[in-house]
Parts: structure tokens; C-alpha cells; sequence
């Protein structure tokens, strides 16, 4: 972020998207199409996040693309993301946690969102993984989704929103001196003044802050500063179609990028 600017491009291969640059829905379009995303904008962006659903609909020869777009990211320079949104307990999280981040696993990215909904100590697999390989989680607290609010704005003084927050911050503590712990958050870019409302004290959680929603959901940079105020400099704005409807052609992408990063610095 310090070298590249605040900017993380989503790879989300919608069939739609797919469609308007001319590929198909299939494995050989998911391919051309997210592969031309990683050459445009791999130098303009500080992360690259594929939405993992997208490429799971493809089946096994989907996730063979994904492992191919995670390795040509990594040549390019540039750190990924795996939107996976796991979450389990026990033996499962132990294996979400070697797939999405252990050492010599395909899938595994510099980073991966979790789901801490089993309760924040599910993640633990996860977290000593992270803080082992030298990766990060990004752990879903406050999102955008109407739905989400009927869990996340729940508990009163002390929201569900922001025991995730405390947790994560406890986690981070470990890193003090250090720009980020290895524990990030997921908070929507789009969220008001969610954040403010629930006493959430990112600026002290002591990771980064993912905020998905710039561009074609309708947050900007001026919203971002605005939503986030003193932990804003912390934050990850995340556009995904707005950047990626500017394909197939690789200016076009970088146009997009580059209006949208100016906007977040």
C-alpha cells in the first residue's frame, strides 16, 4: 500500500462480464479473462483478490485457473487475496488453513477472508497459519449486505461487529512496532456510519481493513475517508466490475485503475 497506493482489484469472472468481453462461460474464458486482468492492473494495484465462488462454478478445471491466475500473480509482483470466506472448526479450519495459506498448498494466496461466525476462536487454525507463513486473514465484521446487520449490529453497546474487532485487535498485539498484524478486517465500504454507531475502534485494531464496495456499489474515496476517518489510512478500497467492465482491452483496465486509485490516494 505504502509503494502502490490503497488499491485492490477483485478478479470476479461474473458470467455477464465473462459475455461483454466477447469469452465464454466456460474454463478456457474464466482463463483468458482473468489472466488479461493480472497483466493490466498487477503493477498499478497493492493486492489482487479472485472471488473464489467464481471459479469453484467451473468445477475442477475452474480451480486449476485459479491456481494458475494466484502463480502469475505472485510473478507479477503483486499480493492476492483468495476471497474464500471459510469458516469451520476443528480439523476442517486446519484444512481451509494449509489450502488458502500453507506453505507449498497450490491455493495458498498472501492473504484469505474468513468467516468468524462459528465464534472468533474457530479461526485459530487460520490465525496460527497466518502468523507462522508470514500471510494474513481479512475476518468478515461489518458488511455491507442488508442481511448482515440483523448479525453483525447485534449486542447492543458491545456489537457482534465489534467483539470481532476486539478479537482481532488482541490478535495483533503480538506485532506491536510492526505496521499490521497478520489479522485484517472485512468492513464494507458502503457501511455509513455503521462503524462510528458500534464503537469500532479500527484505528487500534492494529491490522489492515479490506472495504469492498468502491466503484460500481457506490462508495468512492471521498466516502472511504468519510466512513472510516481516522483508520482510513489503513484501508484497502477493493473495486471489482467498475475496473474490470473496462476489458477486454488492457487499456481500457488500466484506465480504470489508475482513475480509480487517484481517487483513493
Amino acid at each position: 500500500m505504502g509503494e502502490r497506493g490503497p488499491l485492490c482489484v477483485g478478479i470476479d469472472p461474473h458470467p455477464a462480464l465473462l459475455g461483454d468481453w466477447g469469452l465464454a462461460d466456460d474454463a478456457e474464458g474464466l482463463r483468458r479473462f482473468s489472466l488479461a486482468a493480472v497483466d493490466a492492473v498487477a503493477d498499478l494495484a497493492a493486492a489482487l483478490k479472485p472471488q473464489v465462488a467464481l471459479y469453484e462454478r467451473h468445477g475442477s478445471a475452474g480451480i486449476a485457473v485459479l491456481e494458475e491466475v494466484l502463480a502469475a500473480a505472485a510473478a507479477a509482483g503483486v499480493l492476492t487475496i483468495a476471497d474464500a470466506k471459510r469458516g469451520d472448526i476443528g480439523s476442517t479450519m486446519a484444512a481451509y488453513a494449509h489450502a488458502w495459506l500453507g506453505e507449498g498448498s497450490p491455493l495458498a494466496a498472501d492473504a484469505v477472508t474468513l468467516s468468524p461466525y462459528l465464534g472468533f476462536g474457530s479461526l485459530r487454525p487460520a490465525l496460527e497459519t497466518a502468523a507462522a507463513t508470514g500471510r494474513g486473514v481479512f475476518v468478515l465484521a461489518l458488511t455491507s449486505n442488508p442481511e448482515g446487520a440483523s448479525v453483525q449490529h447485534t449486542g447492543g453497546d458491545h456489537s457482534v461487529a465489534r467483539t470481532v474487532c476486539e478479537a482481532a485487535a488482541a490478535e495483533n498485539a503480538r506485532y506491536a512496532g510492526e505496521p499490521f498484524g497478520s489479522v485484517g478486517l472485512v468492513v464494507g465500504a458502503t457501511v455509513g456510519d455503521a462503524v462510528e454507531r458500534l464503537g469500532l475502534d479500527l484505528a487500534a485494531m492494529g491490522g489492515p481493513i479490506l472495504a469492498p464496495g468502491i466503484g460500481a456499489q457506490g462508495a468512492d474515496g471521498d466516502a472511504l475517508r468519510s466512513t472510516f476517518g481516522p483508520a482510513a489510512s489503513r484501508v484497502l478500497g477493493t473495486s471489482s466490475r467498475d475496473i474490470l467492465a473496462g476489458g477486454p482491452s488492457r487499456s481500457g483496465l488500466r484506465e480504470r485503475a489508475e482513475r480509480t486509485l487517484a481517487d483513493l490516494a
